[in-house]
């Protein structure tokens, strides 16, 4: 327990510790006084910051401390107990016991009124047997008018050592403290500052949680192109839908950039894992893919390079599937070729409705050395859209408390992707996006379990 001054009838009070100090009244304070006569310590703003830090000045009572008040009452036999944090001005009751009427609504003194400044003063509890004989409160403005016959207090510790306030009792009449309920009354007020210390981790740990959150996403963000590019002739749009509750940087990515002449590139590309070391190999997959594409015209001899460019990456125990597609407008729609690596095959949607994937499954990157990479060449009419996507959309599922109970929801499935694709019946591409989206959100009830991005390339109709 923390030392404690002890001022009674019959009892020697220790002697005084060695070093520089002023006195107020009979008591000395280590860090001196103030002006009016208050300890330094009062207005110390690295205390008054702790102060305020809690969140806990003008709240109403609540049942953890008004217990640990009526605890301390009840051990030491007291009539009247106190949880406090006191300011630069006053003494606020965060909880109170045996007091009534306006000092119950009040809810405090001023810091004057206070003997919970003696605590911040010393630093350490105190214990007066006959409050008001003894020289080192008598004088004290309230003696009298509270009825204080004696007074124990332990001090409510910040995380940094800073004195927050006190737990302390008040008996009517002159007593001795006996050593079990100083001992006790020093265990309660660290359950007391326990109990505000652990909120306060709490509320760092929450701000510091949003404040990731909002650098994961925007960091997100940044490995996605904000608008797409324009392809002349066609319509194109793109969706970024972001797990539900998701802080974490994750490794779905997606880009659409001309390369030479008439010929664009539409990449889509999905990293294992999550976290920095995926925005750093989505980065990299992103970057490599721009350069080479504008070197070659083979989707399979880009994503051959770039299979190369992550496995000369040091340190990278991580791999990705991606799809890459090369492709430009003619007179009547598009034309093109695309190659998977490990990724889901893109859907081709006709303008009658029928939908079909294309493509012919490759190997992932960035594992082997050796890796089976096809070009499969495809063509687009007018009414005719390519949708790529992600596996967030196929894997999408409702959200279930109980896992058993998950385990038993089909997910979205290949499938249902195709008849949500085909229903998309003469919409923009923009239209298609928003279609998809909507679907997804409501199979899974507006909780997603992964990332999702969808890209959409659309010939307008004739």
């Amino acid at each position: 327990m923390a030392a404690v001054v002890v001022v009674g009838p019959g009892l020697v009070v220790r002697g005084e510790p060695r070093g520089v100090r002023s006195r107020v009244g009979a008591l000395t304070f280590p860090g001196g006084v103030r002006a009016d006569g208050l300890p330094a310590a009062v207005a110390e703003a690295g205390r008054l910051a702790a102060v305020a830090a809690t969140g806990l000045l003008d709240t109403g009572p609540e049942p953890t401390f008004d217990d640990l008040a009526a605890l301390a009452a009840q051990i030491t036999g007291c009539q009247r107990a106190f949880v406090t944090l006191v300011d630069a001005r006053r003494s606020f009751w965060k909880a109170s016991v045996g007091v009534s009427g306006e000092a119950a609504a009040r809810r405090g003194t001023s810091v004057e009124e206070s003997f919970c400044y003696l605590l911040i003063g010393l630093g350490e509890g105190l214990a007066v047997g006959d409050v008001a004989a003894d020289p080192r409160t008598r004088e004290h403005p309230s003696v009298r008018p509270m009825k204080i016959g004696a007074w124990a207090g332990q001090p409510i510790l910040a995380p940094g050592g800073e004195v927050l306030g006190s737990l302390c009792v008040i008996d009517e009449n002159p007593r001795v403290w006996a050593p079990q309920e100083l001992s006790t009354l020093g265990t309660l007020a660290r359950a007391v500052s326990n109990e505000i210390n652990l909120r306060s981790a709490l509320a760092s740990a929450r701000d510091a949680e949003r404040t990731s959150a909002a650098l994961a996403r925007s960091l997100q963000d940044s490995l996605l192109p904000p608008v797409l590019d324009e392809i002349p002739t066609l319509q194109t749009a793109a969706s970024y839908l972001p797990a539900a509750g998701g802080t974490t940087v994750v490794g779905d990515f997606y880009d659409l950039f001309r390369t030479t002449g008439r010929w664009w590139c539409a990449v889509m590309g999905d990293v294992c894992g999550k976290g920095v070391d995926a925005a750093k190999l989505t980065a990299l997959a992103r970057y490599t893919l721009r350069a080479e594409a504008t070197q070659h015209r083979s989707p399979a001899a880009v994503c051959e390079r770039l299979n190369s460019a992550l496995l000369a990456y040091r340190g990278n125990d991580r791999f990705l599937t991606a799809v890459c597609v090369m492709l430009r407008p003619t007179a009547d729609g598009v034309e093109g070729r695309l190659c998977l690596a490990g990724h889901p095959p893109p859907l081709v949607r006709r303008a009658a409705g029928a939908v079909a994937p294309v493509g012919e499954p490759g190997t992932l990157l960035g594992v082997l050395d050796d890796v089976h990479l096809v070009d499969t060449p495809f063509r687009l009419g007018p009414g005719d859209a390519l949708l790529l996507y992600t596996d967030g959309a196929t894997e999408a599922r409702p959200r279930r408390r109980d896992q058993a109970a998950a385990a038993g929801v089909p997910m979205f499935g290949e499938e249902a992707l195709e008849a949500a694709f085909a229903r998309c019946e003469d919409l923009a591409a923009t239209g298609v996006v928003a279609s998809l989206g909507e679907e997804l959100s409501r199979y899974s009830g507006d909780w997603a379990s992964d990332d999702t991005a969808l890209l959409v390339i659309r010939v307008p109709p004739a």
